[in-house]
């Protein structure tokens, strides 16, 4: 069972997709990854961008505990679907799926967003993934002092930050490991 874990549907259930392949963040990483960013204030009003979304259970938990905007970016439509009724029925109106893939929705240009959590999946290779935190600068997805966190498996080597991020900590919890940047 996912949940949502605080906030305004703290304790309320996700349905998540069965056979999609994706692997919601547990319970525990959440709580740590929330915490931390709320002892950053950055998460009250912020914008957020959830690349990756799978089940949403990241994105939408940012839209519970106070997010102002929130973008889920999920490839599967199905999933998209699912995450979409989720939000609906948590009451967050905040929260904006969007079906398509990370790459091709960075190449669209945008806003920057005050928080950016990436969770791709772990055969997603390294060399694709600096892509996509490339891509984030560049295009100028990231705010002035924006903070970026990116799951891997705690075996992946740490993520290759371009020019305009800056390596913050990692945090492991037993196979997850989540890894914090700022912006320049």
């Amino acid at each position: 069972m996912t949940r949502i874990i605080a906030g305004r549907a703290g304790g309320r259930r996700l349905r998540t997709p069965a056979g999609s392949g994706t692997r919601p963040t547990s319970e525990r990483v959440r709580e740590a990854l929330f915490s931390a960013l709320a002892a950053r204030g950055a998460l009250a009003g912020a914008r957020v961008l959830d690349l990756y979304a799978g089940s949403g259970a990241l994105g939408l938990e940012a839209a519970s505990r106070g997010a102002a905007a929130v973008t889920l970016v999920e490839s599967d439509r199905r999933v998209c679907t699912l995450v979409t009724g989720n939000a609906r029925d948590l009451g967050l109106a905040q929260a904006r799926v969007v079906a398509s893939t990370v790459e091709s929705y960075l190449r669209t240009g945008g806003t920057a967003y005050d928080v950016v959590l990436l969770d791709p999946p772990y055969a997603v290779r390294e060399d694709a993934l600096a892509a996509v935190l490339q891509a984030l600068v560049v295009g100028g997805w990231v705010a002035d002092g924006a903070h970026v966190v990116v799951e891997r498996s705690s075996r992946s080597p740490e993520p290759a930050w371009p020019a305009g991020l800056v390596a913050e900590t990692l945090r492991t919890y037993g196979e997850t490991a989540l890894w914090y940047a700022t912006t320049a």
